[in-house]
């Protein structure tokens, strides 16, 4: 019996991958939603392979890795994670990982990466045994679900944003809640006191799911974008035009990658901007009737090395909540 580590924030995540395992694999289950809980199993002796994520709070992937090299601790690791940028291939190759699957793993990709690395054999005699996925039940609820879903869009959406402007994009672990606009005020206001911003707004609609995706750029740091991107801005038409160009890129890649996952067809409005070097009160109140009562996943991508950070809302009706719902419920089972 081959002692597994399943290390995911997401029960979502983690029923996925467990699910895709070889099911004649003869192994032994234990969980880990952050890298500390990880390291504390395996410094135990109880864990010869992980498949491990990357985003997750209080103790990433990255620094997982990190940890087992220095402490020298014998454990394979194979990293499936949402994030798929090429330089996140390198990093944790070289911190020591056997391979790297994308999110959401593919029970072939999955089997055939464990036999290649020497971690599963097929034709190994094997004990009569219940297969992984029957050895353990994880309840999945319509959050957890779709924020796995949207860390899983949000990776592809990076990896596009990174070849555009040559950068590491770090990921954050993408928040899901219910509010209502004055809630949402408070929220948006909070996180963004005395800042100036430009924001693009871009509806969407598909399959009895609509909304909006609002992605707001602080003025502060437009200048050091228009650098990266090698734009030379006139005036605030020209600056409009490289918002909205980007706007385009990470908001289209993040709904493409929602809507592959859980089998829609999104048609989207061109973008928008909303508003210009104002104030988030100033844009909440523009927008308050539009949003009411919604469903807000926000993320918050932001480049390593650059003092630029781009905040991300999509915003769902309050009716596409019931069908979105239904949409993901084989994902929650």
């Amino acid at each position: 019996m081959t002692p597994l580590l399943v290390c995911d924030d997401s029960n979502m995540a983690r029923k996925q991958l467990i699910r895709a395992l070889p099911a004649e694999w003869p192994v032994t289950i234990s969980q880990a939603a952050n890298g500390q809980e990880a390291l504390a199993i395996i410094r135990q002796g109880q864990v010869k392979v992980m498949l491990l994520d990357l985003t997750m709070p209080e103790f990433d992937g990255y620094q997982t890795l990190a940890a087992l090299r220095a402490e020298g601790l014998p454990c394979k690791v194979v990293v499936v994670s949402g994030d798929i940028q090429e330089e996140a291939l390198r990093r944790v190759k070289e911190l020591g990982a056997l391979a790297f699957l994308k999110k959401p793993a593919d029970p072939d990709t999955l089997r055939s990466t464990l036999i290649e690395h020497g971690l599963f054999d097929p034709q190994a005699p094997s004990t009569a045994m219940s297969p992984p996925a029957a050895q353990i039940e994880l309840k999945v609820n319509f959050r957890d679900a779709l924020r796995e879903v949207s860390n899983v869009a949000m990776g592809r959406a990076a990896a596009l944003l990174a070849k555009v402007l040559g950068v590491f994009v770090k990921l954050p672990v993408p928040q899901v809640n219910i509010f209502e606009v004055s809630e949402l005020h408070m929220t948006l206001t909070d996180a963004q006191r005395g800042e100036r911003l430009s924001a693009v707004c871009q509806g969407f609609i598909g399959d009895g799911i609509a909304g909006e995706a609002l992605l707001l750029f602080h003025d502060s740091e437009v200048a050091d974008m228009a650098r990266l991107l090698q734009w030379q801005p006139k005036d605030d038409n020209e600056t409009s035009e490289m918002l909205i160009d980007l706007a385009s890129i990470l908001t289209g890649a993040c709904l493409a990658g929602i809507a592959e996952q859980i089998d829609v067809r999104f048609s989207q409005g061109h973008p928008q901007l909303l508003g210009q070097h104002a104030s988030i009160e100033r844009l909440i109140h523009l927008n308050q009737r539009r949003w009411k009562k919604t469903l807000a996943v926000e993320i918050s991508y932001s480049l390593e090395d650059h003092n630029i950070h781009f905040d991300l809302l999509l915003l769902f009706t309050e009716d596409s909540i019931k069908r979105l719902t239904n949409k993901i419920r084989y994902l929650m089972d």
